[in-house]
């Protein structure tokens, strides 16, 4: 096994080789760029892991590596769109540096070209993946969709929100290594296994991230603090806050999630005052352990060494211990 360090940096030279621009620039260009963004590149790297825990090269597992991340940005470009995002990674997002239209067709051409990084697999191989990223780019758009309709909707629950978040962020998680378990040949149980643990790790990191959203330091998050609030967005915090406030809390936190004040400042102040008086933000917290506990649990139920038991451990560790 080789050291996360040594994944990420094997698969981003692997990246740099294949984002090359080509005409019609303004189609392609757009496309670099947010390859380029960085971030932790945490969906390929699991991909590669996932391979070789099973027994295989790691670099056989670099195509759908590549689609993976490929298709993942292809969700943020349209998602910063949708949610109007002036920043990814805190720098502009694709929309903002060049159009709206831009930003739609570039991403779609990334949707087009991860299906195509798949036809470098041969038989069986390919249709497993090909099968198992058309489920899951599905429930992707399913999960995008119910955080639209969320928006405009008084009545959403806690295990609406779970489900919407599932779909939208932890079934890919769960794909990525669920790829590399298909690529090494491992058998059908073995692939549910290392797919379960991803989701669950998936779910738990979506709720760092609504929490960090709120509450992360401005400097390092990389994204507009407080984003999820200015949008109204009905995440884990807000439904929790809506649970456990007083009247006068309640009564308060659905009166600023109606407006859209042109000082935005002064609500996000509020509303993360009601998140931990409420007892929301605490009770997301537990939410994330949780969730990242119920994902460290799959692993025993995983036919590999206590090793290799341990690299995975150490990737959720690591992951879920972010501030940024």
């Amino acid at each position: 096994m080789h050291s996360i360090e040594q994944y990420r940096d094997g698969f981003i030279s692997y990246l740099e080789s294949k984002t090359i621009t080509k005409k019609p620039v303004n189609l392609y260009e757009p496309i670099t760029y947010i390859l380029n963004l960085g971030g932790k590149r945490l969906r390929p790297v699991l991909v590669l892991i996932a391979t070789e825990l099973f027994g295989t090269d790691y670099r056989k597992a670099m195509d759908a590596a590549l689609a993976i991340e490929v298709f993942h940005n292809f969700s943020l470009v349209h998602d910063d769109i949708m949610d109007a995002a002036p920043l990814r990674r805190g720098k502009e997002t694709v929309h903002e540096k060049w159009n709206i239209n831009t930003g739609i067709l570039s991403g779609d051409a990334m949707l087009i070209n991860a299906y195509q990084l798949f036809e470098n697999y041969q038989g069986d191989t390919f249709r497993s993946l090909a099968q198992l990223f058309s489920k899951t780019a599905i429930e992707v758009c399913e999960g995008q969709q119910y955080d639209v309709d969320f928006e405009s909707r008084d009545d959403v629950t806690v295990n609406e929100y779970l489900k919407m978040i599932e779909y939208k962020t932890a079934v890919l998680v769960g794909a990525a290594l669920k790829m590399g378990a298909i690529i090494a040949g491992a058998s059908d149980q073995e692939q549910q296994h290392i797919y379960d643990f991803g989701k669950n790790l998936g779910i738990a990191f979506q709720l760092q991230d609504d929490y960090l959203d709120a509450f992360g330091d401005p400097l390092t998050f990389g994204k507009q603090v407080g984003g999820d609030i200015i949008e109204n967005k009905k995440t884990y915090l807000y439904l929790k806050a809506v649970e456990l406030g007083n009247e006068v809390q309640r009564k308060e936190i659905l009166d600023l999630y109606s407006i859209h004040p042109q000082d935005s400042d002064e609500k996000v102040n509020s509303i993360k005052q009601i998140f931990v008086s409420s007892g929301s933000a605490e009770q997301t917290k537990r939410a994330i352990e949780d969730y990242t506990q119920k994902a460290f649990e799959t692993l025993t139920s995983l036919d590999i060494s206590s090793d290799k038991k341990a690299i995975l451990r150490n990737f959720g560790e690591n992951l879920m211990s972010r501030k940024d």
